[in-house]
């Protein structure tokens, strides 16, 4: 099971190891965190845990550190936000990709999923290399819509990586370059993509993207 914390500091060199030294002392797994500076100056700590015996235990030891100021359980970021779809692409075709996914995917959360759809309005070869194998750093992403008229390059490159090495889906549109053999899924109308990417994931959709070999 998943607990996951946000915590509330001061913003100083230390806080983190502290933290984290008291959860390797517990043997209490991290699987995921983040961290941000808000306007007033205090630093936050969002962190998801596994391995937790004692949640209440754990939650009253950190508020007893002196940098602490609050500690509150919270929701984990896959119960909140879910499955994450990204959109990446030149801005008229990412709007159609979004349209699709978006409404598609309220059709599917309203029955109990959680599918999110971010979008990236990009051009220019190294630009989009650099989103598309930065992908990889971001968690819970299942499904990469690439939205344009022309992609290749170094692109492709990316994609290989992302694909191999994070287990990441790739949708693209019929457009003109190499990216189209690289894609998991090549699909002409934008809108329809946008529906794809949502049934690859959604677990009350039955649609495989791996049997599926012909452009849509």
């Amino acid at each position: 099971m998943i607990h996951a914390v946000n915590i509330k500091t001061i913003d100083k060199p230390g806080v983190l190891r502290k933290v984290t030294d008291f959860l390797a002392k517990e043997n209490i797994n991290i699987v995921y965190t983040h961290m941000f500076k808000d306007a007033t100056g205090f630093a936050h700590m969002y962190i998801e845990l596994e391995d937790v015996n004692n949640v209440e235990k754990v939650l009253d030891e950190l508020n007893n550190f002196e940098e602490v100021y609050q500690v509150d359980k919270s929701p984990s970021t896959d119960q909140v936000w879910g499955k994450r779809i990204i959109i990446i692409g030149g801005g008229a075709q990412v709007s159609q990709v979004a349209l699709g996914a978006i409404t598609e995917a309220d059709r599917h959360n309203i029955r109990g999923e959680r599918i999110s759809v971010d979008t990236l309005p990009l051009v220019g070869e190294h630009k989009l290399t650099e989103a598309v194998r930065a992908v990889g750093s971001l968690p819970r992403v299942k499904v990469l819509v690439l939205a344009g008229s022309l992609m290749g390059g170094t692109i492709v490159e990316a994609i290989d990586e992302i694909k191999d090495n994070y287990g990441v889906k790739v949708i693209s549109l019929n457009m003109v370059g190499s990216v189209r053999d690289h894609a998991d899924l090549v699909v002409t109308d934008p809108v329809q993509a946008g529906v794809m990417a949502v049934m690859t994931v959604a677990n009350t959709a039955k649609f495989d993207i791996d049997r599926v070999k012909e452009p849509l």
